[in-house]
């Protein structure tokens, strides 16, 4: 019996470390390799396509799910430097970026901005007139957007603060153009940072993040109807950022360094992986969906979920790298 004890208790550390290998080369079979570049990976809402860009402050990209042919969106713009792409309900783009690459830091704060970009052929991105900060919530059924903004993108912000606006696109003029603006929450502190992520519920609730320093997040909702903010993940100094909403409005999917209880490792956004979690404010029903950070060096990130939910897009990540940065979106099978 003490031999057997004593080979457990050597045992339990060994088998919590990180394994050597690559986590593309063993993936499970309901995920499935989409493209061997590009990162920040967005659904259509009729789930036949699949924007995504080529590289940060690069090009914008769409592959088409059927035919697996890749298209580039910006290609006309010369020294494209954009940073996400979004599909609207109207088959159109909203596309993040600086007007030009200055230096990391500058262009993906101060210089960071919405662009709107026609399906058409040929078209090319015209400014909303919108500095924001980092990612957008952008409708599946209508043409609300929301963001968010700290002081880098509005001076007539405290230094500390940063605040959610949700407004509408209006396409019905000759130039598109943000309408009824409305900021919906604040934060007063640098103790919470936010970031607008997805509406849910016919766009009358939102989940966004709030940045916890020096490296958490949590996963909060607010109801835009009555200002109710709730915190779902109620895990205060671990990593979780909510990306990709199911559509059903119960579930969302989360970057979270959660596996780092067993497997180690610092915590925060380098190592993380992606879970489920549900949004019923207990914080306590997580279930993890990828396991590309039981690899040294791995972590799965940047997810979305189709409108019908039967697959999420994410993509290849290093944990050495910035956030954001992707080395091929890959394909998760809910139900072939």
């Amino acid at each position: 019996m003490r031999l057997l004890f004593a080979f457990l208790v050597l045992a339990a550390p060994l088998a919590a470390q990180r394994k050597p290998g690559n986590p593309l080369e063993n993936l499970p079979p309901n995920i499935e390799m989409l493209t061997h570049f590009g990162e920040r990976a967005d659904i259509s809402p009729d789930n036949q396509r699949v924007a995504f860009m080529a590289k940060s402050f690069g090009d914008a990209m769409g592959i088409d799910l059927n035919t697996r042919i890749i298209q580039c969106l910006t290609c006309n713009v010369p020294g494209a430097a954009f940073l996400r792409v979004m599909h609207l309900v109207t088959g159109d783009y909203i596309l993040i970026g600086p007007d030009h690459f200055e230096n990391i830091h500058t262009s993906r704060t101060r210089d960071n901005e919405l662009w709107f970009l026609s399906k058409e052929r040929g078209s090319r991105p015209v400014k909303l007139g919108q500095k924001m900060s980092e990612g957008a919530a952008i409708s599946k059924k209508t043409l609300k957007v929301a963001f968010s903004q700290t002081s880098a993108q509005a001076p007539d912000l405290a230094p500390e603060a940063s605040r959610l606006v949700v407004a509408d696109l209006d396409l019905s003029g000759g130039t598109p153009k943000l309408i009824n603006k409305k900021t919906v929450y604040e934060s007063k502190e640098r103790s919470c940072v936010l970031e607008a992520q997805d509406f849910y519920d016919n766009d009358a609730k939102m989940v966004f993040t709030c940045y916890e320093p020096p490296g958490a997040a949590s996963v909060m909702g607010i109801d835009l109807e009555t200002g109710k903010v709730t915190n779902f993940s109620k895990a205060p100094g671990s990593y979780n950022e909510p990306e990709g909403i199911f559509p059903d409005g119960l579930y969302t999917a989360v970057e979270a360094d959660r596996q780092c209880e067993r497997l180690g490792g610092q915590r925060g956004p380098g190592n993380i992986d992606i879970w489920k979690l549900k949004l019923d404010g207990t914080g306590k029903d997580f279930v993890r969906l990828t396991n590309f950070n039981d690899y040294e060096g791995g972590k799965a990130s940047n997810p979305v979920v189709s409108t019908d939910g039967r697959f999420m897009a994410f993509q290849a990540a290093r944990t050495t790298d910035p956030a954001g940065v992707g080395y091929g979106i890959l394909l998760y099978w809910f139900k072939k």
